[in-house]
């Protein structure tokens, strides 16, 4: 077996084991998850994600690690924007806490399967036509500025979104009380209750974030192994670092900022990767400050005309 092949089979048998350790110890049906649960499970992900980046130095070399890294913290940070967008779906339609485990699994999972699905489709578009990565850099720097200069009132509102204007135009909705189920029968008809909505939701919410994480991720690196298992690693700790920053949205007000800088670069470094190439470890570089610093102004910065304490 070559190097590649190795460490895909690795990955495979990681994520199996770390699903069936993550979902038979720490979830359980219908059980919040407290703040410390959260917390040993994101470590739990991210340690994964460091022993995994430590095997591929040892078994692909490090560059391709140093790309699987920069590639894993890209997507870390345009979850960590995602997650701010869940807490508003969760908060509209009112779900009670002990549904949000298991919405965030079914949503997640179907995420997943659609990244797969996107990942493979740019594998071969970029194979066949490597002019491609032009068009992906235009619309990072485009989604970029436009994330830079977003005021509070583009604020996303779930009762806008086209998903939501769909389902419900579509599809036999109920308000009633799910009680934890996606479906109930009412005059031997079926209708979806408020948690099958929240899960498809969340599934396209991901798929348009996906748009942005995607291609930033192939402007990284073009090896589909790291494209794959960076966008897996990141999505799956995505439920576990819902549960840890739900409290805390108030305290990344210049988060945003932050990646937007970082899809900037993204977008120049690859429509200038023609005329110059840019190292790795130069992008993590640039990744680790612009995430720390947004951080770091966010603690020690407040936006004006916001009350202490209130989320945006």
């Amino acid at each position: 077996m070559t190097p590649i092949q190795w460490t895909y089979l690795i990955f495979a048998i990681v994520i199996v084991l770390a699903l069936i350790f993550d979902l038979g110890l720490f979830s359980k049906k219908n059980q919040k998850t407290s703040m410390k649960t959260a917390l040993l499970q994101s470590i739990f992900w991210v340690g994964l994600s460091v022993l995994f980046f430590g095997f591929m130095w040892y078994e692909d070399g490090s560059e391709t690690a140093i790309s699987f890294m920069s590639a894993y913290l890209m997507e870390k940070s345009l979850s960590m924007d995602n997650i701010f967008v869940f807490i508003l779906i969760f908060n509209f339609f009112k779900i009670k806490e002990e549904n949000y485990s298991r919405v965030l699994l079914i949503g997640i999972l179907m995420a997943l399967i659609f990244r797969a699905i996107f990942i493979s489709v740019g594998v071969v578009l970029i194979s066949r036509f490597d002019w491609i990565l032009y068009i992906f850099g235009l619309f990072l720097l485009y989604t970029g500025i436009k994330m830079f200069t977003a005021k509070a009132e583009d604020e996303f509102k779930p009762e806008e979104s086209v998903a939501y204007r769909f389902m419900n135009k579509y599809l036999r909705i109920t308000s009633e009380e799910p009680k934890g189920k996606f479906v109930i029968k009412k005059n031997k008809k079926v209708y979806f209750t408020t948690l099958s909505v929240v899960v498809l939701m969340l599934a396209v919410t991901d798929i348009i974030f996906a748009l942005d994480s995607i291609p930033a991720v192939f402007a990284i690196s073009q090896q589909p192994v790291v494209v794959y298992t960076s966008n897996i690693f990141a999505v799956l700790g995505l439920r576990s670092l819902f549960f840890l920053l739900r409290g805390a949205v108030d305290k990344f007000e210049y988060l945003p900022q932050g990646i937007a800088i970082v899809l900037i670069y993204i977008g120049v470094k690859m429509l200038a990767e023609y005329f110059i190439h840019i190292p790795v470890y130069v992008s993590l570089i640039v990744i680790v400050l612009c995430l720390g610093g947004s951080i770091l102004y966010s603690h020690y910065h407040q936006k004006k005309g916001l009350p202490e304490g209130e989320v945006k």
